[in-house]
């Protein structure tokens, strides 16, 4: 039997690793489990939406290759609904991608720009993503950390000249997965600047901008002045209107970076599934509503975690969007054993914020992602553990 290829190797963080025969094991001895790690959504798509989705299914003609470049439709409506949500003018032929969901395209960016040796900025904590795509690429890590004291932003001002000069990418993530913090436009005015001193490409990862609460919306990297100059931004339709298994996602913004992505891919991949496309362009175009029930469900389960944790004396700090709380180690355990111990007493399941990175130590990251009465259950749990 051959070996596996060496770029292998660093994939699969072991602290998820840990956390994932923890819970096998816990399985088989028939612990009652309460899963807040995994940051799948739980609520199914709108009514209407799967309607389009089951009548494309049904259609004989709906079967063929999309190729990589989707459907005229769907990219127009992408176009369409960033100039309404953001005010940002998109060119569907040229600035506008369809993905297999954004992962898809944060994964395949790395390969398109990087070469072995290459330098990327990259937020630590972060997304494990944008460090497995990176190592694929055979690039190098240049951690930038993200700290409550700057409000879990990078501070570009320590990033070395010498370094922002040799790095290639650099990537963000706003509403933030794991911290939830938020950006503001005047943060990604400064981005745009500092990518156009540095020569640098910058990647934002916008997954969760239909998440956010109390009437917050999250602004575009895109509306920065010049930002089409020097960089590209990744929706995540699966995440706005809950259609997570069904793959879906875009990219948009500077169109040389998008044909480059669209080139690579077009050696991989041979489209999204024409129903998908065509149930994510109805999304798009009409289900605005199901986004602000989808904010309400998300807000009340937040302030079911965290008002009932506050009551056993774990303060955690009140996200403004994602679906995610990033909440420090409310004793001196760090993260990893703190949330082995809530797993095997509690039946807890969250992840450690080491698993994110060097600088996500002292914290753990839950995700909201069960029911109302799921979560009444996993305070209370949470309250008999503490």
């Amino acid at each position: 039997m051959q070996i596996p290829s060496i770029r292998l190797e660093g994939l699969g963080a072991s602290v998820f690793t840990e956390m994932d025969n923890l819970k096998r094991e816990l399985e088989r001895a028939g612990k009652s489990l309460i899963n807040l790690s995994i940051g799948s959504p739980d609520r199914a798509p709108d009514l209407e939406i799967r309607k389009v989705l089951s009548q494309g299914v049904l259609d004989d003609n709906q079967y063929g290759y999309t190729l990589t470049r989707g459907t005229e439709e769907f990219r127009r409506v992408c176009a369409k609904w960033y100039q309404e949500r953001f005010g940002v003018t998109l060119n569907p032929e040229t600035e506008v991608l369809p993905l297999m969901g954004s992962q898809d395209g944060l994964a395949h960016i790395f390969l398109a720009y990087i070469d072995s040796g290459d330098l990327a900025l990259i937020p630590d904590p972060g997304y494990p993503i944008y460090s497995a795509g990176l190592m694929l690429a055979g690039g190098e890590k240049i951690a930038m950390p993200l700290l409550k004291e700057n409000e879990f932003l990078p501070d570009l001002k320590q990033i070395e000249p010498d370094i922002a000069r040799k790095a290639k990418l650099m990537f963000l993530n706003y509403p933030n997965n794991p911290t939830a913090a938020v950006a503001s436009l005047s943060f990604f005015d400064e981005v745009v600047e500092f990518a156009k001193e540095y020569d640098l490409l910058i990647c934002h990862d916008a997954a969760y901008s239909e998440l956010a609460f109390e009437g917050f919306r999250p602004v575009s990297f895109l509306q920065a002045r010049g930002a089409k100059e020097v960089g590209i931004e990744f929706h995540s339709v699966s995440k706005t209107y809950n259609l997570a298994g069904a793959r879906l996602g875009f990219v948009v913004g500077n169109a040389d970076v998008i044909g480059t992505l669209s080139q690579l891919k077009s050696n991989i991949d041979y489209g999204v599934f024409a129903p998908v496309l065509a149930a994510g362009a109805y999304a798009l175009r009409n289900a605005q509503d199901s986004i602000e029930e989808n904010k309400s469900a998300y807000q009340r389960r937040r302030d079911i975690l965290i008002e009932g944790c506050a009551k056993a004396g774990w303060k955690m700090p009140i996200p403004q969007g994602s679906m995610f709380i990033w909440a420090p180690v409310p004793n001196e355990q760090d993260s990893v054993s703190f949330a082995m111990d809530l797993a095997r007493e509690a039946g807890v399941i969250v992840v450690p914020g080491m698993a994110f990175g060097e600088y996500g130590e002292g914290f753990v990251r839950i995700a909201m992602v069960q029911n109302e009465s799921v979560l009444r259950e996993a305070v209370q749990r949470i309250q008999q553990f503490l």
